[in-house]
């Protein structure tokens, strides 16, 4: 339910955007599995160009209602104001995007209606035998959901708005490893299932598994062929529509692209130090970084791994709570778990859901690997659980009553929340929970990855000069595959891992450039609200007030940072 009180003239701006939360859940089961919605358990969303019409016609209908919600009486306070100010700037970013087609080109490594199908299932409730039937219900659901996903991408080559060959080619492969030799992902998921429904859920998976080889072979023998000669890039035009869905600010790439040659020159220098430290006479810190993978720190095993990654979390919390930050008994909870297999390269975070049935979770993918090594897990850590991910998104989920479950939860910019997690690393090193050379070295890598996100993501997409001043093919324009090879040669990380990154990277544009330019808002914010309050400057309140604003974008983000 809305939570705050009607005006007498009607809907304030936070009725109207929790208006559109219980709107949005009706058409979009999955928001509602993330949401902790019980009844969305059993269904799928319409993918459909249909589907995403209705999507797209209740924002227009709710951007109605907030024009007339901003003339009430009471909208001017702050609260509503800056709710008012995200649900504008958000539905009015997601229509320029569904309006120039993009729902029907969309096709990731990471990020589709085919990946948010198999991840609503991880986040499904599946304690009884309820829980279970409604699963085996979603699982028939699955595929007149893929249906429509593949009914989109069938109006988008009508249209002529085909997606980038790499990201088919990935996802047919994709699709192949969940489908299995053996058995499929929809089996292994269903295993665990009661022996009361043990007839049931097997039925069901394979009707899933069933969707899935449909879909593989739809796109490797229909939709592969019509856009191979498709470019793998989006220019300009795209690039400044996709990014500013993603940043929540009208950023100017060439300024962002300069500002990301910069980083990459600051980090290389504090990495060749930190190098030296590692094993001195390297000639790269890479070549450090690869001796630090089979000589260094490292954790051995898979559940050993995801038991220490817990312990990191958990001595994180009781370090930080009470200097740093005030964390809610609810907000301390965070779990460590594997990613399903099929996952991308990445490790990623899940939010609680909003009775914090769910708790916060991090996910590492395993993909064959026994031996992790320290120096990657602990700054990555950081990153998405905490303070970084998990800190930000489990204390939306707390204070949703007080702001609004749009603010909380749908709202969210994914520049706001990367950039906090990225501030979040850079606040460990700062308070000096890096100990070692080895530690502090993997944590200036993960951020030159994010800084050469900016330098590649805009450079191939735009096509840009290579700069003169660059050690990597001074004069030359970006094309995807010198990026690959740039990345391979500053970073630490496999090859398929990299692989993984450029594919992502042409499949979500405008995406990876929010890491670093969110960090520079968050570092700006915090410095203009030092300069503000001089010696009365309390960190620890600051990082509570901000952690309390719920989503905004980039450019009102700062505005609100700054004046905390």
């Amino acid at each position: 339910m809305p939570n705050t009180t009607p005006s007498a003239g009607g809907e304030l701006p936070r009725q109207v955007a929790d208006a559109y939360v219980d709107a949005l859940v009706d058409l979009d089961p999955i928001t509602g599995t993330f949401l902790g919605v019980p009844e969305s358990s059993s269904r799928l969303p319409d993918f459909s160009p249909t589907g995403q019409e209705a999507v797209a016609q209740l924002a227009r209908t709710t951007l109605e209602k907030l024009t007339d919600a901003e003339a009430r009486p009471g909208a001017e306070s702050p609260a509503e104001r800056v709710c008012a100010r995200l649900l504008r700037e958000r539905l009015t970013a997601e229509l320029a995007v569904h309006e120039a087609g993009e729902g029907l080109r969309t096709v990731s490594n990471l990020s589709s209606p085919l990946h948010h199908v198999r991840e609503a299932f991880t986040l499904t409730p599946a304690e009884t035998e309820a829980d279970w039937a409604a699963i085996a219900r979603r699982l028939r659901a699955v595929p007149d959901a893929l249906d429509g996903y593949r009914a989109a991408l069938d109006a988008g080559l009508k249209r002529d708005l085909p997606a980038g060959p790499r990201q088919v080619a990935t996802v047919i492969g994709q699709l192949d490893e969940w489908i299995g030799a053996d058995r499929s992902w929809f089996a292994e998921f269903t295993a665990p299932g009661p022996d009361a429904l043990r007839t049931e859920l097997t039925e069901a998976a394979a009707v899933a598994t069933g969707a899935l080889t449909e879909l593989r072979d739809w796109f490797r023998d229909r939709y592969a062929p019509a856009v191979a000669g498709a470019p793998d890039v989006v220019g300009r035009d795209r690039y400044t529509l996709l990014a500013r869905y993603y940043n929540g600010a009208d950023l100017d790439p060439d300024e962002a692209y300069a500002y990301g040659w910069s980083e990459f020159h600051r980090l290389l220098a504090e990495m060749q130090t930190e190098a030296e430290k590692v094993l001195p006479g390297a000639k790269t810190p890479w070549e450090a970084l690869a001796w630090c993978d089979d000589h260094g720190e490292a954790v051995e095993g898979a559940e050993e791994t995801r038991q220490w990654l817990q312990s990191l979390m958990d001595e994180t919390i009781e370090a930080l709570d009470g200097t740093h930050f005030d964390l809610a008994e609810r907000v301390r909870r965070v779990e460590s778990r594997i990613a399903p297999p099929g996952s991308a390269a990445a490790p990623y975070y899940t939010q609680p859901s909003l009775d914090f049935s769910r708790p916060g979770r991090t996910w590492l993918p395993v993909r064959g690997e026994t031996r992790f090594p320290a120096y990657d897990l602990v700054s990555t850590w950081y990153h998405e659980g905490v303070p970084g991910h998990h800190l930000q998104l489990a204390q939306w989920v707390h204070v949703a009553d007080r702001l609004s479950r749009y603010q909380t939860t749908v709202g969210i910019v994914s520049a706001n929340v990367e950039g906090w997690a990225l501030y979040a690393e850079r606040l460990m090193d700062e308070l000096g929970f890096l100990t070692s050379a080895e530690r502090r070295l993997g944590y200036l890598d993960a951020q030159m990855m994010r800084a050469i996100r900016v330098i590649i993501d805009i450079g191939m997409h735009l096509e840009l000069e290579i700069p003169a001043d660059s050690p990597f093919h001074p004069g030359e324009r970006w094309t995807p595959q010198l990026a690959q090879e740039f990345l391979t040669r500053h970073c630490g990380r496999p090859a398929d891992h990299v692989e993984s990154e450029i594919i992502r990277y042409q499949g979500m544009a405008g995406q990876a450039i929010g890491y670093k330019l969110g960090e520079r808002v968050w570092l700006r914010g915090r410095d203009a609200a030092r300069a503000r309050h001089g010696a009365d400057f309390d960190l620890k309140a600051w990082h509570m007030a901000a952690l309390s604003q719920g989503s905004l974008g980039l450019d009102d983000l700062l505005t609100e940072l700054s004046a905390l």
